[in-house]
């Protein structure tokens, strides 16, 4: 299985609204409140304690979540030796090491104990606007917040805004947006992501030309 597909981005940051305020649990629209409750690989009932104790004195909304993001970027170290499919949050915060995917997982649960809802994203991430990395790409995780009306983008990994994140899909947790979902034995023999920055192919006219990225996998 493959793809090849060119993506169009306005080559700007994660959107960065450190006044965005952090709903009453009465005022949240009801299609949100799915991303308060636990989940598969988030476990919010073994991990609420732990979430109030380290972060029941921050001011609620965006510092909150700013803060969580922190910790959880301190607290994990990442390798991708250190990979595996059964591991969740809980996992995560007690071991202190993982991949994209925990440290999305842990941050998602600490957000919800919290009651700011919160979302796992799955997509690309190439090095557009940072340092080439050596290491082979991969599809990789982040997640999205809901304060002030709208859904913000978190990055517990790497922990900074980035440009030209490729969203495949949102959900409750990994196992929403798995990359295959299989029914029956399935070998894995080999992977690979290729993420390339490349000149706009707009039309000459065009009064803007997008950064465009082409991705292979």
């Amino acid at each position: 299985m493959s793809a090849d597909f060119l993506i169009h981005d306005d080559g700007r940051p994660d959107t960065i609204a450190p006044q965005a305020r952090q709903h009453a649990l009465g005022d949240l629209p009801v299609d949100v409140l799915i991303y308060l409750l636990g989940s598969r690989y988030c476990e919010t009932d073994r991990l609420s304690n732990t979430a109030w104790s380290l972060f029941g004195h921050i001011p609620k909304g965006w510092p909150l979540v700013q803060a969580i993001c922190d910790y959880v970027h301190g607290h994990i170290t990442f390798g991708y030796e250190h990979a595996s499919p059964f591991k969740t949050a809980w996992d995560v915060h007690c071991q202190g090491i993982g991949v994209c995917r925990d440290f999305a997982h842990l941050a998602v649960a600490f957000c919800r104990c919290m009651n700011v809802p919160a979302r796992y994203c799955t997509g690309y991430l190439g090095d557009i606007g940072v340092p080439v990395d050596d290491a082979p790409m991969d599809f990789s995780a982040w997640f999205e917040v809901y304060l002030g009306d709208r859904w913000y983008t978190f990055d517990a990994r790497h922990n900074k805004p980035r440009i030209g994140r490729v969203l495949m899909a949102r959900g409750r947790d990994a196992t929403d947006v798995a990359i295959v979902t299989s029914f029956g034995q399935c070998a894995l023999h080999s992977f690979k992501v290729i993420t390339e920055e490349i000149t706009s192919i707009a039309p000459a006219t065009a009064k803007e030309e997008p950064e465009i990225m082409r991705l292979k996998k």
